[in-house]
């Protein structure tokens, strides 16, 4: 089985990321061949300085091997060395429909947003599926705000195939997964850079302590009993917390006589706990980038092998070649 995901390099990761994106795609690396992306184009669309994008893909790099990516099992690579990318994403623009593009959500959120309304952010659609067709991708784990591109992207497969032949393409499936697709922010809502609702996945002990207790909770006394439905504050717990933890945490709440400053040190806690083994290992791979380097110059080689093997069946398909 081939399974392919790809992460944009737009900053520090949060663990909305996390949860969202890099612990299912690395879990996912022992139940078939792993192609993991930087999506360097893509952040392009929101990203103007050169020096930030260069930093954050080395970043990115690196959190996707503190996470637990073993090159020994996956393919890493940058999107940008991969060129075949964006000459696929052209045969797919001549069959892309102009409606399918202007009903994508992701388009619509960023113009309300303030981003500017250029090509490169409405033609998004077809470069991420260019990016998953490329290298007949089987399985593509997403979050819930891509499921939408994921069936453009099966979409435009299919219209190639009935136009040029049922066997040029390989039409993906999505895999969700429920139970931690949306990860709430602080505020509440999906943890989201642009909310300004997120807890680092990494970063010094101070500042992510002081990002956790920036968490929205009501003004129920110390001595009352607290709400547990649509609790961020035990959405937040589940995550890290073990099902005894949970239990306690749950049964406090009902209780009362625990303040929500204790609720939050709890999350701390069990958060700094969890995360202890890729704070650790990022700092040993930040001491050694020649090797983070050498990962994603190997990852390429294989990458760009496979995407022109795709490449070339396509071309011959539509009469490139």
């Amino acid at each position: 089985m081939r399974i392919l995901t790809g992460l944009q390099p737009s900053g520090k990761l949060h663990i909305g990321n996390y949860f969202g994106a890099m612990q299912p795609a690395v879990q996912l690396q022992d139940q078939g061949e792993a192609f993991y992306f930087i999506a360097d184009y893509h952040a392009m669309t929101s990203k103007s300085d050169a020096d930030t994008l260069r930093t954050n893909i080395q970043d990115l790099a690196i959190d996707f091997l503190a996470c637990g990516l073993d090159p020994e099992k996956a393919t890493i690579f940058r999107q940008s060395d991969i060129p075949e990318v964006n000459e696929l994403a052209w045969i797919l623009s001549t069959v892309c429909p102009m409606g399918l593009l202007e009903r994508a959500h992701s388009y619509k959120d960023k113009i309300a947003k303030g981003l500017d309304a250029n090509h490169a952010l409405f033609a998004y659609p077809t470069l991420m599926a260019a990016d998953i067709l490329l290298y007949d991708s089987e399985l593509v784990p997403v979050g819930k705000d891509q499921k939408q591109h994921l069936e453009m992207t099966r979409d435009l497969a299919g219209k190639i195939n009935d136009r040029f032949g049922e066997n040029t393409l390989v039409i993906p499936e999505a895999q969700i997964k429920e139970s931690t697709a949306i990860v709430p922010g602080i505020d509440g809502q999906k943890m989201s850079k642009s909310y300004n609702n997120t807890i680092p996945l990494t970063g010094g002990k101070k500042a992510i302590r002081k990002s956790i207790m920036r968490i929205v909770t009501d003004s129920t006394a110390v001595e009352d009993p607290k709400p547990t439905d649509g609790s961020t504050v035990i959405a937040l717990y589940k995550l890290f917390a073990n099902d005894d933890m949970m239990n306690q945490m749950i049964a406090d709440h009902e209780a009362g006589g625990f303040g929500y400053g204790d609720f939050k040190q709890r999350v701390f806690d069990a958060y700094w706990e969890f995360f202890t083994p890729v704070r650790e290992k990022r700092e040993q791979l930040e001491n050694n980038l020649d090797y983070v380097n050498e990962v994603i110059a190997k990852g390429a080689d294989k990458a760009r092998e496979e995407a022109t093997r795709v490449i070339d069946r396509v071309r011959k398909a539509v009469g490139l070649r």
